[in-house]
């Protein structure tokens, strides 16, 4: 059983002729007495009653005629839904991100891609980057961006947008003023960091073993679960931190902290990272917001925002 038999029996139901009902698909007679034929064999039942004049419907025909009506409405109404959806005038978005990206990247995106797309509601869930992970692999969200690439089955991960971190220092601190600095005295501390698991920490973790160092072997005075913590502490004088470059830029520009430009010639720079499931399922909101966000001019505008 398909939709077109269905839409052909309820045509020549309503019309009680096999002839009518053919002009109105702009089909021949024998194509919708083919589909009818089709439908009671699938079915197992004699739909209609044929007479010299007109066709009535049967005792089956009565049964299915209000279900294939319904079904048809819903039919059209999917129908009518994928169109909207391909056109971006409805949809909804759920995007999970870690800090860096969820605090001082996407509002801005989200809002830019708003502007083209005003019927599509768009929601961003901020946290750490293993959560952002777990997310990704329930199918909570329908794509994530995060600050290290994420692994598994049946998910697609993209390199994205460029990022640095940077050591930051405040007023008083012994590095204050300088422009470059040891790896020990980065890690003799006092270092405020991000939770285990962050992709912050994730990335400097991987950047100190390229060198052959361990941050378990740091002074960490300070675990916290924002970048925007992190560096409040670091202004406050309770310590030194690896940040964004993108969260610090405000700061330094206002001289609150400090940048050490060199650590022993450590590469902090990172990517970011936007992760999807394979099966797009027909999301088409997905597909043109990763389309978005991956534009050359739109990467062009972030970059004058940094």
């Amino acid at each position: 059983m398909n939709f077109k038999q269905l839409e052909a029996f309820v045509r020549v139901a309503e019309l009680q002729s096999f002839t009518r009902a053919a002009r109105q698909l702009y089909m021949s007679q024998p194509a919708v007495s083919f589909q009818i034929k089709s439908l009671e064999e699938s079915l197992g039942a004699t739909l209609f009653l044929r007479g010299d004049k007109k066709v009535i419907l049967t005792e089956a025909g009565h049964l299915l005629y209000p279900e294939a009506r319904q079904m048809l409405r819903h039919y059209q109404k999917i129908k009518e839904g994928l169109a909207g959806l391909r056109g971006l005038q409805t949809g909804h978005l759920l995007v999970g991100a870690s800090t860096i990206p969820g605090e001082y990247l996407l509002p801005l995106l989200i809002g830019g891609f708003k502007e083209h797309h005003p019927g599509v509601q768009v929601t961003l869930k901020v946290a750490g980057s293993g959560q952002v992970d777990r997310w990704l692999k329930e199918r909570e969200i329908d794509l994530g961006i995060t600050g290290a690439p994420v692994a598994g089955e049946g998910l697609t991960c993209l390199p994205w947008l460029g990022d640095e971190l940077v050591l930051i220092v405040p007023p008083g601190h012994p590095l204050y003023g300088r422009q470059s600095a040891t790896v020990e005295e980065l890690l003799a501390g006092p270092l405020i960091l991000r939770e285990p698991g962050s992709g912050t920490r994730r990335t400097l973790e991987s950047k100190l073993n390229e060198k052959g160092y361990a941050l378990d072997k740091s002074r960490v005075v300070m675990e916290l679960g924002s970048t925007r913590a992190v560096i409040t502490a670091v202004q406050a004088g309770r310590g030194a931190s690896v940040v964004s470059l993108w969260a610090a830029n405000d700061l330094l520009a206002l001289g609150r902290v400090h940048r050490v430009n060199d650590v022993d010639g450590l590469d902090l720079t990172r990517r970011f990272y936007v992760t999807h499931g394979q099966d797009w399922l027909g999301s088409f909101v997905t597909k043109a917001f990763i389309e978005y966000i991956t534009a050359g001019e739109v990467c062009r505008l972030l970059l004058k925002t940094e």
